[in-house]
């Protein structure tokens, strides 16, 4: 919500996550937040990746129908261990039992971004991530989400606070990505997509 209006339809980010505006404002676009909603839910033999693709795309497509002449950018991003997979816990006790499970393991985290533009054509992209999780003993868990109340991240961690200190190594190629919102993946499908 900057000062660059754009004179090709507005930008409409299909979330009203806190995290995803925050890292959205940071490349100094005018936009909005219109959340979509709908079940997301991972779908029999969909693999982590597929499931945040198919996500995001479905947001941005849901908020589009309403907006046609916008630019919508949807984002989804799912957290798997395995086959175990880690929505927000919502509760201390779930994110006790979400660091738990991840605690010594290195996880795979998926971020991946859809834009429809006016008109209706579709860019997408997909950041991955390997996270090494330190072992952590009960009451450092404890600790932590005392500290940090990560309750509405999936994982049970703010990377971006003190959650940096659960983590051995993290490797991929966007640090945004971790947050929600991979920016250097957004710029580049709006450059393509002929936003700019």
């Amino acid at each position: 919500m900057n000062e660059l209006k754009h004179p090709h339809g507005p930008l409409i980010l299909a979330s009203e996550s806190s995290y995803k505006r925050e890292l959205l404002a940071r490349l100094g676009l005018a936009f909005e937040s219109i959340g979509a909603n709908l079940d997301e839910s991972p779908r029999a033999a969909e693999s982590p990746a597929d499931t945040a693709r198919r996500l995001a795309r479905h947001k941005a497509e849901l908020v589009a129908q309403a907006h046609p002449a916008a630019w919508v950018l949807g984002a989804d991003q799912v957290i798997a261990l395995g086959e175990q997979r880690f929505s927000k816990p919502e509760t201390a006790a779930r994110a006790r039992a979400q660091l738990a499970a991840l605690s010594g393991q290195t996880h795979q985290l998926f971020s991946a971004v859809a834009l429809v533009a006016p008109g209706g054509a579709l860019h997408e992209d997909l950041a991955a991530y390997q996270m090494q999780m330190r072992a952590l003993t009960a009451a450092q868990i404890s600790q932590y989400i005392a500290e940090d109340r990560p309750l509405d991240c999936a994982g049970a961690y703010r990377i971006e606070a003190g959650g940096i200190r659960l983590f051995h190594a993290m490797r991929g190629d966007d640090y945004t990505a971790i947050v929600g919102l991979p920016l250097t993946r957004v710029h580049t499908l709006l450059e393509r997509a002929g936003y700019f």
